[in-house]
C-alpha cells in the first residue's frame, strides 16, 4: 500500500475571513444630494405651497389676508357648472386630439413610411416634424387662419363649391382638437417608428408566407409586439395633451361661450382673470389628479403581460 499524502488543513483567506463592506449607505446616496436638494427646492416644495394655497380664499385684489376655508373651495368646484362643462371639454379634447388623433395617425404613418421611398419618408418626415417644432403661440395663429371665416378651409371649400362656416364659432372644440393633432402627431410617428423597426423582419416575412394579409399582420403580430410602446406613448400624450393651454387659447380663448374651455383655461381665468387664487389653484390640483388617473391607468396596461 501507498501512503497518500495528508490533505492540507484548509485556511481562511482575508477576503473569506473578513468580507468586503460597500460603502455605508450615506456615501453611495451623496452623489444624489444635490439632485434631490433641487427636485425638494423647484419641485416638492410649490407643489407643497400649492396644496396649502388650494385650501385658502387667497385672491390677488380685493383682500387684505388670506383664511383657510377647508375643502370649500373643490366643493364650489363640482357645483359650478362652467367647471363641470370643462372637464367634459377636457376630455372630449383629449380623447380625439390624443388617443384617437395623435395616436392613430402617428401609428398609420410609421407604417406606411417603413414601406415608402427613401425619398417620401424623407419629405413626410420633414413636413410633419416641422409641425412639432413650431412653437404652440405659432401654431395656433396658423390654425386661426386656417379655420377662420375667411380663412384657408373656407376658401378651398369654396372653391370645390361645397359649403363654408365658421369652425371657430360652430365647432371650436373639433377645431383646437384637429389643431393639436396636426401639431403634435410628430410624436408618435417617431416612437412608433422606433417600436417598428426593432420587429424582427423574419416574423413578418414568415406570416405573410403564410397568408395573413395586412391587417392581420398588423392586428396579430404588430400591435402585440409594440404594445409597451403603445403604452408609453399614450402616456405621453395624454399628459401634454391634459396641459395645452396655448394653442387653445390663441385660437379661441375658450369661446364662444366656453365651448372650448378646457381646464387649464378655466383655472387660467379664475386664478388671473377673477382674481380668485385658491379656487384657481383647487381647480389646478384636481387637474393634476386627472393626469395621476390616467398615468396609473397607462402604469397598470405596462406592468400587464399579454
Amino acid at each position: 500500500m501507498t501512503a497518500t499524502a495528508p490533505t492540507p488543513p484548509l485556511t481562511k483567506t482575508p477576503e473569506a475571513t473578513h468580507p468586503r463592506r460597500g460603502p455605508r449607505l450615506p456615501l453611495r446616496a451623496l452623489p444624489l444630494t444635490p439632485a434631490v436638494v433641487l427636485l425638494l427646492l423647484f419641485l416638492a416644495g410649490p407643489i407643497a405651497y400649492c396644496v396649502f394655497i388650494a385650501f385658502t380664499d387667497l385672491q390677488l385684489t380685493g383682500q387684505a389676508e388670506d383664511s383657510f376655508v377647508g375643502f370649500e373651495n373643490f366643493t364650489r368646484a363640482f357645483g359650478d357648472e362652467a367647471f363641470l362643462n370643462a372637464v367634459w371639454l377636457t376630455l372630449v379634447f383629449t380623447v380625439l386630439s390624443s388617443l384617437v388623433g395623435q395616436n392613430t395617425l402617428g401609428l398609420a404613418l410609421a407604417a406606411l413610411m417603413r414601406r415608402a421611398s427613401k425619398p417620401v419618408r424623407t419629405l413626410t418626415g420633414g413636413i410633419v416634424v416641422t409641425a412639432w417644432v413650431l412653437p404652440e403661440v405659432v401654431a395656433g395663429f396658423l390654425l386661426y387662419a386656417f379655420f377662420r371665416r375667411e380663412g384657408t378651409l373656407n376658401a378651398l371649400l369654396d372653391w370645390l363649391h361645397l359649403p363654408s362656416q365658421n369652425w371657430l364659432f360652430t365647432l371650436p372644440i373639433l377645431a383646437v382638437s384637429f389643431a393639436n393633432v396636426w401639431r403634435g402627431t410628430a410624436f408618435s410617428m417617431l416612437v412608433y417608428s422606433a417600436a417598428l423597426n426593432e420587429i424582427p423582419q423574419e416574423i413578418t416575412e414568415a406570416a405573410e408566407v403564410d397568408g395573413a394579409g395586412g391587417w392581420r399582420r398588423m392586428w396579430h403580430i404588430t400591435l402585440p409586439m409594440i404594445r409597451r410602446s403603445i403604452a408609453t406613448n399614450l402616456m405621453l400624450n395624454t399628459l401634454q395633451t391634459l396641459s395645452v393651454f396655448g394653442l387653445i387659447w390663441v385660437m379661441t380663448r375658450g369661446g364662444p361661450g366656453g365651448k372650448s374651455q378646457t381646464l387649464p383655461l378655466f383655472m387660467y381665468e379664475q386664478a388671473f382673470q377673477n382674481s380668485l387664487i385658491g379656487y384657481g389653484t383647487a381647480v389646478a390640483l384636481l387637474l393634476l389628479l386627472v393626469g395621476s388617473l390616467f398615468s396609473l391607468l397607462y402604469l397598470r396596461l405596462l406592468r400587464t403581460e399579454v
